[in-house]
């Protein structure tokens, strides 16, 4: 039996890559997508064809019943989780704190953080030896904008992936004697399709020689560093916060 994986907002960037990249190291792989059923149908179309096993999984991570309906598929089709990568997140449109609304806080709260921390919670209760499973591993997706605090942009987001980090760091800890390991992945300048999303198509490439590394970073670098936490490779890693962000 391959053992299960469940990547969150799977259907681009970052997530796209690691569902690919899970594949091919031998999970069968739950592609979750928000509202692209067609980008998500070609991921998995991608992995099956090369011999992997994967479903496309809909559901909007900021809504609790969508993501128990998700779980519940996800038991019923692939069977028990053991591993899961929160990788849903939002961005918005470059401001000041001094012009959001609390529409767009709540939009930016709800998604990249209650919606990883219930994620977090159904693949708990399915991982850990207290309740019946074998462990697991579970990788957030922070990013290093919540040291950096993105002034003048995204502090709203700066300040979600902050909590990220906090919820990383204790759920590690409280879960560590049930067989469950939790760290998070810091991205920097990714060349992904979020940066259009805020209204800034070409920010990888205007950033990117800035960073000390001189470029930006590609979703598949991220990945690497995702399965890496995944993986027995990182047996004794957890609460760990990883920056995959040349040096930025």
């Amino acid at each position: 039996m391959k053992p299960v994986a469940l990547i969150t907002g799977a259907s681009r960037g970052i997530g796209a890559a690691t569902a690919l990249l899970a594949a091919q190291r031998g999970y069968a792989v739950a592609v979750n997508y928000h509202s692209n059923s067609l980008a998500a149908d070609d991921i998995v179309r991608r992995i099956r064809a090369s011999g992997g096993v994967a479903m496309a999984v809909q559901a909007d991570v900021a809504q609790e019943a969508q993501v128990l309906a998700m779980f519940a598929r996800i038991d019923a089709k692939l069977g028990r989780l053991q591993a899961l990568v929160n990788s849903a997140g939002v961005v918005d449109q470059a401001a000041r704190v001094d012009s959001m609304s609390v529409a767009r806080l709540q939009r930016m709260f709800n998604t990249n953080v209650i919606g990883s921390m219930v994620c977090a919670r159904e693949a708990v209760l399915r991982m850990s030896r207290s309740y019946g499973g074998t462990g697991g591993s579970i990788v957030n997706l922070s990013s290093v904008a919540a040291s950096l605090g993105s002034p003048g942009q995204y502090v709203d987001y700066a300040a979600s992936k902050g909590a990220i980090d906090s919820f990383t760091r204790g759920l590690a800890r409280e879960v560590a004697q049930e067989g469950i390991r939790v760290n998070a992945v810091r991205p920097g300048i990714i060349d992904t399709e979020i940066h259009a999303s805020g209204g800034q198509p070409e920010r990888a490439a205007q950033l990117g020689p800035g960073v000390p590394m001189q470029r930006a970073g590609s979703a598949a670098e991220v990945a690497q560093a995702i399965l890496w936490l995944l993986g027995e490779e990182s047996s004794y890693t957890t609460g760990s916060l990883l920056d995959v962000a040349g040096g930025r």
